[in-house]
């Protein structure tokens, strides 16, 4: 299950009382606050030489003519966008403030500087409303504004290139039509605009229309074929799924990229020995969101009608086998937790979805808008609801929903407050992310740029900046390179090692 993995997160934003504020601008002011605050001397920039958007899995580059603007994510727009201590970036993505987390190589690490993500975005709202002559600005981890805008909750998974895209798609479309059951979200309202009462399981199913494809905002795919791998293109493509669901959850983010890395080591290893492809998978994917009783059959294509827990079941069946035949008892400790806690969760969703309240958001969320339903005799359409909905995801300790029950004892965590501080400033130790981390630390006043492919020096007296490919994700861990750092005092001291 390890493999060099990580998540972007685009959060929502809203300035209360000004529906009319630029939510570009906000978001840049949210960025530059915590730039400001956070990091000392010279601010790095981005690198884009090494991006190719319009790459596509299937063979072929997309024209730049006929591209989406949003999809040109290789365009320096000016936007506020800086790379931090602990690997990550935090940037501007068009109308959304968007981190990505360090490259981390287990689940519980993807957690973690997810969390991490959290507090940093809600430590740059609260230093931006600070600034003179600001508003207070809100953020949401959530993934649609309920009037016809959706936002993305992005996994990367690195995958060996020897596997064939086909057979991903094959088997990973079912998957994730019905992984939902585990990771989902939970949403007031149905339809991209969120229009028709009710509850669904996703908040992201509803604006899905294609199975296969590029874009990530316009005709949005099951499978993203972006090719786009930052390492080595030889050996390595890195699977962009767009398909998720931001999670507030500690154990849904956990299961969400632990089943899925899990799911596609089987891909790789040509383990997965049965068909369990889905007729009309974009048409199941929002049947499934639509029914939280999760009652609702989707037909096979070998004619069996299963509900989307028990598709779940059929991955989770192969996958015990897989560990079992490939590992046995050497299996690490954190597949074998996965598998355990994936199994449990899947029964209790066949017989007591309920009893899961205070592990997956959809139904911690859904728990909460009963009882309030119940209490003041609100209906569907009571737009009371969806306000329940949105505080559910507010990031602020004081006011989300999510927050309060935490703090309640309601809701199970994996970590620790100290864990995910230290998350905030420190990298992950096992990818090279490590050794971006330590340089904008110990060299920020000679660091020009960097990307996750390089970290970019200007020395004093050099004619030309100096790049240091970090093309392999693996290398530039602790283990490799912090003695290095530790004994080089300048960035000068570095580089000349780096390059004798």
């Amino acid at each position: 299950m390890r493999r060099v993995m990580g998540t972007e997160i685009e959060y929502g934003i809203a300035v209360p009382g000004q529906p009319s504020a630029n939510p570009m601008v906000a978001s840049s002011q949210v960025v530059n606050a915590y730039a400001s605050a956070t990091l000392r001397a010279r601010r790095a920039r981005w690198d884009f030489e090494e991006e190719s958007p319009l790459r596509d899995a299937r063979g072929f580059d997309m024209s730049r003519q006929v591209a989406d603007p949003t999809q040109l994510t290789d365009e320096d727009l000016g936007l506020a966008n800086v790379i931090l201590t602990n690997g990550a970036r935090l940037y501007v993505d068009h109308a959304h403030p968007e981190y990505a987390t360090p490259e981390v190589v287990t689940p519980l690490d993807v957690v973690r500087w997810e969390k991490a993500g959290e507090q940093v975005m809600f430590d740059a709202a609260r230093l931006a409303a600070q600034l003179p002559g600001n508003p207070t600005i809100v953020l949401y981890k959530n993934n649609t504004d309920n009037k016809g805008a959706s936002y993305g909750a992005h996994e990367n998974y690195l995958m060996r290139r020897s596997t064939p895209f086909a057979d991903i798609v094959r088997h990973l479309t079912p998957f994730f039509v019905s992984r939902q059951v585990v990771c989902g979200a939970g949403r007031v309202g149905r339809g991209q605009d969120g229009r028709k009462h009710g509850y669904q399981i996703s908040q992201r199913a509803d604006f899905f229309e294609v199975e296969v494809g590029l874009e990530t905002t316009l005709k949005r795919p099951i499978i993203n074929t972006r090719d786009e791998p930052h390492a080595d293109p030889e050996k390595y493509r890195r699977l962009h799924v767009i398909i998720g669901d931001a999670n507030l959850s500690e154990i849904a983010t956990y299961l969400k990229v632990g089943t899925t890395s899990l799911v596609l080591a089987m891909i790789e290893d040509r383990f997965i020995d049965r068909d369990l492809s889905v007729v009309s998978p974009v048409s199941a994917l929002r049947a499934v969101s639509h029914d939280p009783s999760l009652r609702h059959r989707m037909r096979l294509a070998d004619g069996r009608e299963l509900t989307g827990v028990q598709l779940q079941m059929e991955y989770l069946d192969l996958a015990r086998k897989y560990v079992e035949d490939r590992y046995g008892a050497d299996a690490d400790e954190q597949t074998v937790d996965v598998l355990s806690r994936w199994e449990d969760v899947l029964v209790r969703l066949e017989t007591d979805p309920m009893s899961l309240a205070d592990q997956l958001d959809w139904v911690a969320k859904l728990r909460l808008i009963e009882q309030y339903r119940s209490r003041d005799g609100l209906a569907w359409d009571d737009a009371k609801l969806q306000l329940i909905d949105y505080q559910y995801s507010d990031i602020r300790p004081e006011k989300g929903l999510y927050h309060r029950l935490q703090r309640a004892g309601r809701i199970q965590r994996l970590l620790t407050d100290a864990e995910v501080d230290a998350a905030m400033t420190d990298p992950p130790t096992q990818t090279r992310a490590y050794f971006r981390g330590r340089c904008l630390e110990k060299y920020a006043d000679h660091i020009a740029a960097a990307s996750w492919d390089s970290v970019i020096f200007d020395l004093p007296g050099r004619d030309s900046l100096q790049r240091v490919p970090t093309i392999d994700p693996l290398r530039g861990s602790r283990s490799h390179v912090g003695p290095l750092i530790d004994s080089c005092d300048s960035a000068e001291e570095l580089v000349r090692a780096l390059t004798r």
